[in-house]
């Protein structure tokens, strides 16, 4: 029988409610309970804190920066090598001393080793070298009156003649008096009460945007003489990007057997005072030529430093500061005019 609209109209009345009744019912699935704050779970960890090490330029911890420098006179004589200790420094000074032989002031603050040496005594420039640091100071001893210099600096002098905290002592492996070992980590971590050093040069982001490679010269070489004795070297090393060392045309090696490197080389050309006869002193206090390789590249410079307490300051020839490459720095305080400098391209 065929519907007509009236039957139809009632089907749909019927229907309509039916099926609201049933959208309605207890059939129909629960609502989900809404989370709460405290049920949500991160893995999230906040990264840890960093700082640029002021002896570098690299980033580094910044729980890891916070006790003082070491600064500690370091032998160089035939005896005395291979050193322990060298590979890790920030900052290496190579000062002139009596025979024409050169001794070292060897800087620590980011990567503290566990002993170095052998450890020398003071000599009198070493004040204006290490004070601009602060922190510690090591040697073995010296003349009197070049104790009374650095004993009169803003460092705190740690001194193998009147160890009485067993921190140095002389290995067998070595002979007297090339053999005072100290025990670096242990002397830092005892003086945390010390600040760290302050910034000494200025850092590139990168060594890219050093200003030896953006201004400077392709160098392959750097020779310096101090004296017929002593004529350290570098060669870049592109493999390693840094500058290997030699000295008296041999490769310088760790006690590891490595060559030394460095990611900088400083050279200044500086005055030596003859007011204590046979031992030099190198004059810090003043100006002169520089160059400053990084990158394996090099450009002409001039040193500054106008106090004992204040950093070595370096600018191109536009008086502009020169940056350093992020990493470890060598200085060579090559005595004018009997010593030299020469680039080899």
């Amino acid at each position: 029988m065929k519907a007509t609209p009236r039957v139809l109209g009632r089907m749909v009345a019927v229907l309509v409610p039916a099926l609201l009744l049933t959208a309605c019912s207890g059939g129909s699935p629960e609502p989900s309970t809404s989370p709460t704050a405290s049920g949500w779970d991160s893995s999230y960890v906040a990264p840890a804190a960093v700082s640029l090490a002021p002896l570098r330029g690299t980033e580094a911890p910044a729980d890891s920066l916070a006790h003082p420098s070491l600064a500690a006179k370091i032998d160089n004589h035939v005896g005395a090598r291979p050193q322990i200790g060298l590979e890790r420094t920030d900052i290496v000074f190579e000062e002139l001393v009596e025979g024409g032989i050169t001794r070292y002031v060897a800087v620590w603050h980011s990567d503290i080793p566990a002993k170095v040496g052998p450890v020398r005594s003071i000599r009198p420039m070493d004040p204006d070298i290490m004070s601009p640091f602060g922190g510690i100071a090591a040697y073995s001893g010296g003349a009197q009156a070049f104790l009374d210099l650095i004993k009169a600096a803003p460092v705190y002098s740690a001194v193998f003649d009147s160890d009485t905290e067993g921190l140095f002592a002389r290995t067998s492996t070595k002979s007297a008096p090339h053999n005072v070992l100290l025990q670096a980590g242990e002397l830092v971590s005892r003086h945390t009460d010390l600040p760290a050093p302050a910034q000494q040069f200025a850092y590139a982001p990168s060594v890219a945007a050093s200003t030896a490679m953006v201004d400077g010269a392709p160098i392959t070489a750097i020779n310096t003489r101090f004296s017929s004795a002593r004529n350290p070297s570098w060669s870049w090393d592109a493999a390693s990007t840094s500058y290997l060392r030699s000295q008296e045309g041999a490769p310088d090696r760790d006690s590891a057997g490595d060559q030394l490197k460095s990611t900088n080389v400083v050279t200044m050309r500086v005055a030596i005072d003859g007011t204590y006869g046979e031992i030099p002193k190198t004059v810090m206090i003043g100006s002169g030529e520089a160059t400053v390789s990084s990158g394996g590249q090099t450009i002409s410079a001039t040193w500054f430093k106008d106090a004992q307490t204040a950093p070595i300051r370096l600018v191109d020839g536009n008086g502009v500061t020169v940056t350093l490459a992020p990493g470890n720095t060598w200085i060579e305080l090559v005595p004018t005019p009997q010593g030299a400098v020469d680039l080899v391209p």
